[in-house]
C-alpha cells in the first residue's frame, strides 16, 4: 500500500460534488464514501488478525454466534437469521469450518428437516483465540476515542433502524 496521501480524496470529491452543482448530495456522498473507506480499513485490520488463524470475518462471526449460544449449537436457519445473511452464506461458512474441524453438523433431535451446526472443542479454542486477538489488536484500538466510538455506533444504529435492519422497538445502543 502506498503511504498516506497529501490530500483527503473524499474531501476533494466533496468539493468537486459542490462545484458540479450537486451540493445537496455532497454531504451524503461524503458520508457513504467515508463509511465504505472506513469499512475497508477496518476489514484489512481484522483480516490481518484472523488470517493466521485460518478464519475470515464471516466464519469468525458464525463461530462467535455458536460460542454465545446457550448450547453451542443452532439450527442453520437460525444462524442465517441472526447473522442477517443469506442461508447459502451460512452453508458456505459451515462447509469451510466443518472441513477445518471447527464445527460439525448434526440432525435436530426432534425435527428431521432441520440441521444443527455445533461448535467443536477445537472450534471453541480457535474462536476464543480469535476473539482475544481481535480484542487486543482491533476492538480495543479502533482508531477513534471511546466517546467517538459510542457516538458513531449511535448514528449508525439510527441508520440501520431507518433501513429496517431491526424492529424499531428492539433494544439498541442509542
Amino acid at each position: 500500500m502506498p503511504g498516506p496521501l497529501e490530500v483527503d480524496p473524499i474531501h476533494a470529491a466533496y468539493q468537486q460534488w459542490i462545484d458540479a452543482g450537486w451540493g445537496d448530495a455532497a454531504d451524503g456522498m461524503a458520508t457513504v464514501t467515508s463509511v465504505i473507506r472506513a469499512q475497508q480499513i477496518l476489514m484489512a485490520r481484522v483480516d490481518e488478525v484472523l488470517r493466521p488463524l485460518g478464519l475470515t470475518f464471516a466464519r469468525f462471526e458464525l463461530l462467535m454466534l455458536l460460542r454465545f449460544s446457550r448450547t453451542g449449537r443452532l439450527p442453520m436457519s437460525k444462524a442465517s437469521t441472526r447473522l442477517q445473511v443469506h442461508p447459502a452464506s451460512v452453508t458456505n461458512a459451515a462447509d469451510r469450518l466443518e472441513a477445518a474441524g471447527l464445527v460439525q453438523r448434526t440432525p435436530h433431535p426432534s425435527d428431521g428437516r432441520t440441521t444443527l451446526i455445533e461448535l467443536t472443542p477445537t472450534g471453541r479454542t480457535v474462536v476464543e483465540n480469535a476473539a482475544t486477538a481481535l480484542n487486543e489488536h482491533v476492538f480495543s484500538v479502533p482508531g477513534i476515542s471511546n466517546t467517538a466510538a459510542r457516538e458513531l455506533v449511535a448514528v449508525l444504529t439510527g441508520l440501520r433502524r431507518e433501513a429496517g435492519d431491526f424492529n424499531a422497538t428492539a433494544k439498541s445502543f442509542d
